[in-house]
């Protein structure tokens, strides 16, 4: 769910380390904001198949969970423009201070009760806040460390704990509000805790010295202040673009159908992904090894998008897994359904140091599995989760509501899965890329994930629509596309290591 990276070292090395007081800043801030995200995301849809006279949205499955793919889809995409408008416009504090503010006004505006429109205005702002510092954020913390080497990787190991920790809180306060007290509720208090957040950030940003700052005007060449304005006009006429698709769709004048519009979203990024891999080979003056590279690349990104696929169930088709099927009642005491979304961050907490350690002891044993061992590891393991809950759907098809130990364990070989490909995967990524696209690369990785989470949408409709009997054979549809493509990876393991080279 939340780690984008796993340092290999452990807290209890990290917490030996001293660090700069800046790195706290961001910590507590990434924790509120992550607070925000997955409170409001794991109420999401449960709260768009609710009935209107519940104060949901009254939405089939279908459509929610399409909406669903689509909103997680573009929060990975901003990701590259938010890099830019950093990079080119503002620096990255500025960019996430205002980040942060549009994520706030994203989750209130959700939380004005009676009002498609507003409801979906408010995703969308969340949507833009998000991009604009998710991928910011994380750079400050690495900036915050010039010289590299284990220290920062012990910041960063400290950093994702505060992920991992907002996430891991979220459900108990915006999920037990949302479903107990009124959607509304849940979304507004996602807000609040991202104006704690801000707070925090503004009153403490001090300690980042000039850490992500944009040179002061008078400093600025002539050059450098034509390139602003010119980017400047470059993101306005975007703005304006994009409120005009907006009113249009909300005035009636534009089409929406959130199936449709995922299923084309999706066939966009696997085109742009194809268009951008063909112009690399076509014209980027690639030596042998470099374009067996970024053929190792291509297959990262075919591997990111089932895994995704597969791995964010989490907040759609498992949450209505939760809602519908899961016994939750203890001593006449029904626990709400979103609380399951913090099964994976605390196994997160729990299992990445032992993993990260693992690597470290089969390493020095000249153990250690290549990289597209542990790719095909994590989809073997993403999908033996669904294999558990074709059992589970098994047993509610014949009318039982299951254990909550059933997702526990699906959420529990999902964690593991994700160990072993998240952080290799993007980690392997920034050695295969050739250095002058060295970004771009990157940016190929987050849409292997964004086009993951569309593909989640779409399909998550099918594992909890309204014929129960099709349940327990659409998640053996998964296990087989998750084992199976683990075993072809196995099989091909050899080819795979040579395109790979060295760094496999």
């Amino acid at each position: 769910m939340s780690t984008t990276g796993i340092p290999e070292t452990t807290p209890l090395q990290a917490a030996k380390m001293k660090h700069p007081r800046g790195l706290y800043t961001l910590f507590f801030t990434e924790m509120w904001e992550r607070l925000s995200y997955y409170g409001m995301r794991g109420i999401l849809v449960l709260a768009m198949v609710d009935a209107i006279a519940n104060d949901g949205l009254g939405l089939n499955d279908q459509s929610a969970t399409a909406i669903y793919g689509l909103y997680t889809a573009g929060v990975y995409l901003l990701a590259l423009a938010g890099g830019w408008i950093a990079d080119h416009l503002m620096g990255a504090r500025r960019t996430v201070w205002w980040g942060g503010c549009i994520i706030a006004l994203g989750h209130f505006t959700m939380a004005i009760p009676g009002s498609h429109f507003t409801f979906y205005l408010g995703m969308l702002f969340i949507v833009l806040g998000t991009g604009l510092l998710k991928p910011n954020i994380s750079a400050m913390v690495g900036e915050l460390y010039p010289e590299g080497g284990a220290r920062r990787d012990a910041g960063f190991s400290i950093y994702y704990m505060g992920i991992n920790l907002g996430a891991f809180i979220a459900p108990f306060i915006c999920g037990t509000l949302g479903e107990k007290v009124g959607w509304h509720w849940g979304f507004g208090a996602a807000g609040v805790g991202m104006v704690i957040g801000l707070i925090q950030y503004r009153l403490t940003q001090h300690h980042l010295g000039d850490i992500g700052l944009m040179p002061p005007v008078s400093e600025r060449s002539p050059e450098l202040m034509r390139a602003i304005r010119r980017n400047w006009a470059v993101l306005v006429t975007a703005l304006i673009l994009l409120a005009v698709v907006v009113a249009g769709i909300a005035l009636g004048m534009i089409p929406f159908n959130a199936v449709l519009v995922a299923q084309g979203s999706a066939y966009v990024i696997v085109g742009l992904a194809a268009l951008f891999f063909a112009a690399v080979y076509a014209f980027g003056k690639l030596d042998k090894q470099e374009k067996l590279h970024v053929g190792g690349i291509i297959v990262f990104f075919v591997a990111a998008a089932i895994f995704w696929a597969g791995f964010e169930q989490a907040g759609s088709s498992f949450n209505l897994f939760a809602d519908r099927y899961t016994d939750r009642t203890f001593f006449g005491w029904e626990m709400p359904a979103s609380w399951f979304q913090s099964v994976n961050s605390i196994f997160i907490i729990l299992l990445a140091p032992a993993f990260g350690a693992m690597w470290l002891r089969l390493a020095a044993k000249n153990l250690n599995p290549s990289l597209p061992l542990k790719l095909a590891l994590g989809l073997i393991q993403m999908g033996l989760g669904f294999l558990v809950m074709y059992f589970a759907a098994k047993l509610v098809l014949a009318g039982n509501q299951v254990l909550p130990t059933w997702l526990v364990l699906t959420y529990l070989l999902h964690t593991t899965g994700e160990l072993c490909l998240s952080p290799i995967g993007m980690s392997a990524v920034t050695k295969l890329s050739p250095k002058r696209f060295s970004g771009q690369m990157m940016g190929t990785w987050f849409m292997g994930a964004a086009l993951g989470n569309l593909i989640a949408g779409l399909v998550a409709g099918e594992f909890t629509g309204q014929n129960v009997a099709e349940m327990p054979e659409n998640f053996m549809r998964a296990v087989i596309l998750g084992v199976g493509a683990g075993l072809l990876m196995i099989i091909f393991l050899k080819p795979l290591k040579k395109l790979m080279g060295k760094v496999a």
